[in-house]
């Protein structure tokens, strides 16, 4: 593969079916999108890899979004790691990039060297889709269960949408020839083709009574669904993150009887969409006595956004329903 087709595959989502197993699925490969949401902030190891974790899973299950589309992932809990939250924004216009967004926090205080998924502790997993203006957003929320992030997306989608759904991921930093170290970051989502699911009334097999595939398929379904799984177990880490086997290749190597068939790729990119304008709608609400409690030493009302590290600094008499009609302020 030469440099130009590695270059190519970087920050890109492949959706694929298996034809011949009932069976669709995504492969990404994330690169500069890891790197941009990574070093906004200091991150500790721990919280680095539970948000790559979930860039990788917004990726993948945000692909099938329409333009325009906002998803959301969310994960609240009691743990070190009190929230992670992503963003994916559709593509505004066919052809043109998605944008994503991410970021952790947490109390440093009480990280331990355990593995990532054990500073969560108890809390949910959140699924949220904003179709735009005029629309009621959807939320779709599930226990934090199992022993990583893909767990509990999986869980997500039996319990929720009742689609059994299997993701592999791989994640770490590279160094390339002379040093330098960057981040790199891919994944493969399987997804059963929606259909009637008669045994999903009983309960589950999972933690809590959670839903899982072979509570939802059986017979074909459920041999084609495992067969699947058995290939995708085979998968290497360096397939799925390259950058020498392509999204094309690796699925080829994985699934070649399944009969595999690629639809059209989709380029992300890291974005946020904060905005000046954002702040003050968001202030909007305040009167100039709110305001006032907010106005710093300076004479000034700030704001940071925390997915891309924005600093908005504005004029108090300018901002709340009691505002000047003459704006002034920006953002560094």
């Amino acid at each position: 593969m030469t440099l130009g087709q590695k270059i190519a595959w970087d920050d890109t989502i492949l959706p694929f079916q298996l034809d011949r197993a009932d069976i669709r699925g995504r492969v990404v490969r994330l690169d500069g999108v890891l790197d941009g949401i990574l070093k906004q902030h200091d991150y500790p190891p721990q919280v680095e890899a539970l948000i790559a974790e979930m860039a990788l899973l917004t990726a993948l299950i945000g692909q099938t979004i329409k333009l325009r589309w906002k998803l959301s992932l969310q994960v609240q809990t009691r743990g070190a790691v009190r929230m992670i939250a992503t963003d994916y924004y559709g593509p505004s216009e066919p052809g043109e990039p998605a944008r994503m967004r991410a970021y952790a926090s947490f109390d440093a205080e009480r990280l331990s060297h355990a593995r990532p998924f054990d500073q969560l502790g108890e809390g949910y997993f959140a699924v949220m889709l904003d179709q735009g203006q005029g629309t009621t957003p959807y939320q779709g929320i599930t226990p934090i269960a199992g022993e990583a992030l893909r767990h509990c997306a999986e869980a997500y989608f039996a319990q929720s949408e009742q689609l059994p759904t299997r993701f592999a991921l791989s994640f770490g930093k590279w160094t390339e020839a002379g040093g330098v170290e960057h981040w790199r970051a891919g994944g493969v989502m399987l997804q059963h083709m929606p259909k009637a699911s008669p045994f999903a009334n009983d309960g589950g097999s999972g933690d809590g009574g959670l839903l899982q595939a072979e509570d939802i398929l059986d017979g074909d379904d459920a041999e084609n669904w495992n067969r699947a799984n058995v290939l995708l177990d085979t998968v290497e880490d360096l397939e799925l993150i390259g950058p020498s086997v392509a999204p094309t290749d690796l699925l080829v190597r994985l699934f070649h009887e399944e009969g595999p068939r690629v639809f059209d790729m989709q380029a992300v990119r890291f974005g946020c969409t904060c905005s000046e304008e954002r702040v003050r709608s968001s202030l909007s609400i305040y009167s100039a006595r709110d305001i006032a409690t907010m106005t710093t030493q300076e004479g000034l009302v700030t704001a940071d956004c925390q997915f891309c590290g924005a600093h908005y600094r504005l004029d108090p008499a300018t901002v709340g329903f009691e505002a000047k009609d003459d704006e002034a302020g920006g953002g560094d």
